[in-house]
C-alpha cells in the first residue's frame, strides 16, 4: 500500500513571473535568479513533481503507473485513465499573462484528433491533448485579472470614454446589435485588423487614458500599453470586465471565456490539461481563427467566490469541474483537523506556518514547513493534520471520488 509521500515540485521561469513570491514561499534567496513564475504540483506529463518512496525520489508519473488504483482510488482511475485529473499550481505574476480562453471537452477532443490527423507539432499547435481545462484560481495577495465580455453598452461607454475613433464604426455595430452575434463581429473586427489600425486605436486609448491613470481601468490600458504597445490586448480592459480579488477570494474559469491574470499571487487548480488559445498579450503561439471557435460570445459578470464552510478548520470552493476540488485547512495550536474517510488522492500545501501530517492508520507522520507539499494517496484511509498553520487541499469531489 503506498503512504503519505512528500514531494518536490519543479518552478517554470517563465519572463512575467516574480523573483521573490515563491523563493520567500520555499525558504530560498531571494532575488531568485530568475523570474519564477509557477511553481507546479502534480502529475503533468511536462514537469512531473517526485515523491519520495523511502530513501528515493521517483516521479509521481511513474508512481501512478506502477499503482492506480491505490493513488487515486479505483473510480477516479477509472473515470480518468489512471491519470492525476488535476493540476496544482503557486502562480506569481510581476507581469500580465496572455489573453486566452480553454476549449471544453468536445472542443478539445474533436481539435486533438484534427491536429493529429494533420501532423500539426509545435509551437504551432493548439490542442496538446484531448481533455478541457477548467480553472479556479484563488488570491493569495491582491490579484487582478481581466474574465468574460462586458455588455455592449458598457464596451461602447468604454471606446468613447477613451477616444478610440478609429473603432468608432465597430462600436456604432455593436450597439445595433448588441447580441451573441454582434459582439462575436465586434472581437473579429478587433482582432483582425491591421497592426497599424491596432497601434492607432492603442495610442489613443492611452492618450485619453493619463489624464486619470488611478482609474483602474484606464490604468491597465497604460500598463498594458507599455509592454505590448501594437497588441489588440491594450484595449481588453475596454471589453472585458476587470476584476480585483482579494486574499481569499476565488474565480472560476469554465470553458470559452476569454480572460487574463495580470498582476498578483495565487493558488490555481485546473484540469490536467495544455490546451490554451492566445489571442494576444504574449510572444507565444496566437491562432485567433480557432480563438474565435471555442470563444463563448456573452456578457458576463464574474463574481468572486468565497469559500463554504465543510467543518471545523475547512472551508471549501464549489464549482461545476468534475476534475477537482480546493479546500482552505486552518489549523490552530492545540486543536487538530480530520479528513474524510471516503475520499480520493489529495496534495496538501502549507502556506502559512507549519504543520504535521498522520496517517491515522499507521501513525506515521510527516512535518510540513511553509511551501511544503505532500500526496496523500487514496489508500491512505484517513489522515490528520496538527499544529498552527494555513493549508491548501487539492483533490476529486467527494462524489467522483466514492463512485456515486
Amino acid at each position: 500500500m503506498v503512504g503519505i509521500c512528500p514531494m518536490s515540485n519543479p518552478i517554470r521561469d517563465y519572463a512575467w513571473g516574480s523573483r521573490s513570491v515563491l523563493a520567500e514561499l520555499l525558504g530560498e534567496p531571494v532575488p531568485s535568479e530568475q523570474p519564477q513564475a509557477e511553481l507546479w504540483i502534480g502529475a503533468h506529463p511536462g514537469d512531473p513533481s517526485r515523491v519520495r518512496r523511502g530513501e528515493r525520489w521517483i516521479s509521481l508519473t511513474e508512481l501512478l503507473s506502477a499503482d492506480p488504483d491505490g493513488v487515486l482510488g479505483g473510480a477516479v482511475a477509472s473515470r480518468f485513465d489512471g491519470e492525476l485529473p488535476f493540476l496544482l499550481k503557486v502562480i506569481a505574476a510581476e507581469r500580465p499573462l496572455s489573453m486566452q480562453a480553454h476549449p471544453d471537452a468536445g472542443q478539445a477532443r474533436e481539435g486533438f484528433s484534427r491536429e493529429n490527423e494533420a501532423g500539426i507539432a509545435p509551437p504551432e499547435r493548439n490542442y496538446h491533448d484531448p481533455r478541457p481545462k477548467p480553472e479556479l484560481v484563488c488570491a493569495l495577495t491582491p490579484f487582478w485579472a481581466l474574465c468574460g465580455f462586458r455588455s455592449a453598452h458598457e464596451i461602447a461607454e468604454n471606446f468613447r470614454s477613451l477616444q478610440v475613433e478609429t473603432f468608432a464604426t465597430e462600436v456604432e455595430r455593436l450597439e445595433r446589435d448588441s447580441e451573441s452575434s454582434g459582439l462575436e463581429r465586434f472581437f473579429e473586427a478587433l482582432t483582425s485588423a491591421g497592426s497599424q489600425r491596432v497601434s492607432r486605436a492603442a495610442s489613443e486609448a492611452v492618450a485619453a487614458a493619463a489624464s486619470d491613470a488611478s482609474e483602474p481601468m484606464r490604468n491597465w490600458v497604460g500598463k498594458l500599453a507599455a509592454q505590448y504597445p501594437d497588441d489588440v490586448g491594450v484595449l481588453s480592459p475596454l471589453f472585458l470586465n476587470l476584476v480585483s480579488l482579494s486574499p481569499g477570494e476565488a474565480l472560476f474559469l469554465g470553458p470559452g471565456v476569454l480572460h487574463s491574470y495580470l498582476r498578483g499571487s495565487a493558488i490555481e487548480i485546473m484540469g490536467n490539461s495544455d490546451n490554451v488559445l492566445r489571442g494576444g498579450l504574449t510572444t507565444k503561439h496566437v491562432d485567433l481563427n480557432e480563438l474565435r471557435r471555442v470563444l463563448r460570445f456573452e456578457s458576463t459578470f464574474p463574481h468572486s467566490l468565497r469559500p463554504r464552510a465543510l467543518g471545523q478548520g475547512e472551508r471549501v470552493f464549489e464549482t461545476p469541474a468534475e476534475e477537482f476540488e480546493l479546500a482552505v485547512l486552518s489549523v490552530e495550536e492545540g486543536a487538530s483537523w480530520a479528513s474524510a474517510n471516503a475520499r480520493g488522492v489529495e496534495i496538501v500545501l502549507v502556506v502559512e506556518g507549519q504543520l504535521q501530517l498522520i496517517d491515522r492508520g499507521t501513525d506515521e507522520s510527516l512535518v510540513l514547513e511553509r511551501g511544503g507539499s505532500a500526496l496523500i494517496p487514496a489508500s491512505v484511509e484517513s489522515y490528520e493534520l496538527s499544529g498552527a498553520g494555513v493549508a491548501y487541499r487539492a483533490g476529486v469531489p467527494c462524489a467522483l471520488a466514492s463512485g456515486a
